[in-house]
């Protein structure tokens, strides 16, 4: 009788997790906005991809796969043509329309402070010969056009013409064609969704999901633990032998296209980050090998490059800067600085994996060189404002993206808001040969020939140490059994993706 009943509580829990009831989810970082056209963070991002759509999606290795456009064509050097799926609906039963979509491009416009501009500001005209085919055209080729439309959601002209951020934080403007529909959104709480059981792509397993934020790592994998979460990201490099001694427990991990790296001030004249023999002396202080292995317990991959090896445009010829202190002692030395010197090394302390403790680990090898490092470590709402505003000497970031000319337009190029050039270059990093590799590249269409010019650049950037690459991040999950993760490159976190075994 005991086994019948441990086998009949094992089935209910599984027809539960097939048929429904509520999947509950614990995000690392808070989510600040709903407004998809508005604040460009992975959060707001995460949860927009529920509730939203692109023309492009991708899959969970990063490959670029239709979405709401099937197909996607250069019809001429400056004309790109997407033909729309038939028959999609937005959660208000209007259905979906190539006027939704030219509405949606010119919204990330007008946007007061929006920060997806940069992912259309090359379109200079729109025409739509159909009800389901629209024709974008650029001053000049520009080949990444379909990869920059992934980070365009669609939204419904009816639902959202004069709406504001504010509109979409409480549901009025939250009509998409996502997989979930809106329910309410708590900012520092949580943000709870319904299914959609119109969606195209077919209906979720889950009637309803709660995307609770826990920001700090213990809260996190308690609420795990007693159950009162089904599935939390970003688990501790140190927890993951405990969770999978946990027979209650899975878990499911991914080599990112996240790379963590340093911005190193170079604006203000006196810097002395604008002397190559400074910046470079910082990377040889670095053991990136040991902040793997010790402090990330092997769930990261020491960096050379900004975006990780199976990305499109990363240079394999470049290699992680070798732990060099007394090179480094010589090379401070060189710069005029042999006493080395004094500084603030900033990081967030609740976005990345050991994000601070990272912080605090580089700071005690820059101090072996001279470097007196002393770490501020801030939420990372607060710290992406201040970094933005240029307030940062020597500051931690992450970024993940579909190839590395990408991650070099916004991460090193020569901040430019009418090309969308530098929206991350928080340092002031300049440098004219990166910014011509990265135009010839964009406007080449032959995926070979783009992929030898995007690796040049980032010879070039890298060997200029544009910036100071860390590692690349291998991301992991944790869930209650029965239930089952896909892992993702992009690192994003769908709960429609989540499936009982």
């Amino acid at each position: 009788m005991k086994v019948f009943r441990a086998l009949l509580a094992g089935t209910l829990l599984c027809l539960s997790c097939a048929h429904g009831a509520e999947l509950r989810i614990g995000l690392a970082a808070d989510v600040t906005s709903m407004d998809p056209h508005f604040l460009n963070l992975a959060p707001n991002v995460n949860i927009g991809w529920h509730v939203f759509d692109a023309l492009t999606h991708v899959d969970e290795d990063a490959r670029l796969i239709p979405g709401l456009a099937v197909s996607w064509r250069a019809v001429d050097a400056t004309t790109w043509e997407f033909k729309l799926r038939r028959g999609v609906r937005f959660h208000d039963g209007m259905e979906l329309t190539a006027e939704d979509v030219a509405f949606s491009i010119e919204r990330t416009l007008q946007v007061p402070n929006g920060q997806f501009r940069v992912f259309t500001r090359r379109i200079v005209a729109k025409e739509s010969p159909d009800s389901y085919s629209l024709r974008l055209k650029t001053a000049a080729p520009y080949a990444m056009l379909p990869y920059d439309l992934n980070s365009v959601f669609i939204v419904s002209k009816r639902a959202a013409a004069g709406a504001r951020p504010e509109d979409f934080d409480s549901g009025k403007a939250m009509i998409g064609t996502g997989p979930f529909r809106f329910l309410r959104f708590s900012r520092g709480d949580r943000v709870e969704l319904a299914r959609n059981e119109k969606y195209w792509g077919g209906a979720s397993p889950w009637d309803q999901v709660a995307f609770r934020i826990v920001p700090t790592d213990p809260a996190r994998l308690a609420g795990l633990l007693s159950g009162d979460l089904d599935l939390i990201e970003q688990v501790p490099t140190a927890d993951l032998s405990r969770i999978r001694r946990d027979s209650r427990l899975e878990s499911a991990q991914k080599v990112s296209w996240r790379t963590i790296f340093f911005h190193l001030d170079q604006r203000r004249e006196r810097s002395p980050f604008r002397d190559l023999r400074v910046r470079r002396a910082l990377s040889k202080a670095i053991d990136r090998q040991a902040i793997a292995e010790r402090l990330m317990d092997g769930a990261a991959i020491p960096a050379s490059n900004l975006v990780s090896p199976p990305v499109f445009g990363y240079a394999p010829d470049l290699k992680p800067e070798a732990y060099d202190p007394e090179g480094a002692k010589r090379l401070l030395a060189e710069a005029g600085y042999p006493d080395g010197f004094a500084m603030t090394l900033s990081a967030p302390n609740n976005r990345y994996v050991n994000d601070e403790q990272i912080a605090q680990a580089a700071a005690q090898m820059l101090a072996r060189v001279g470097i007196r490092a002393r770490v501020e470590a801030l939420p990372i709402n607060v710290y992406l404002s201040k970094g933005a505003a240029g307030q940062f000497a020597f500051a931690m970031l992450g970024w993940g993206s579909f190839s590395g000319d990408l991650a070099l337009r916004a991460l090193v190029a020569t901040p430019d808001p009418s090309r969308g050039f530098g929206a991350f270059n928080w340092s002031g990093y300049s440098n004219p040969k990166v910014d011509a590799l990265l135009e010839q590249a964009f406007a080449t269409v032959g995926e070979q020939r783009r992929e030898e010019i995007a690796r040049e650049a980032m010879r070039a950037a890298m060997r200029d140490y544009a910036v100071i690459p860390l590692h690349h991040q291998v991301t992991t999950w944790a869930m209650r059994k029965p239930l089952a993760y896909a892992p993702r490159t992009d690192e994003f976190t769908f709960a429609h993706h989540v499936r009982a075994r």
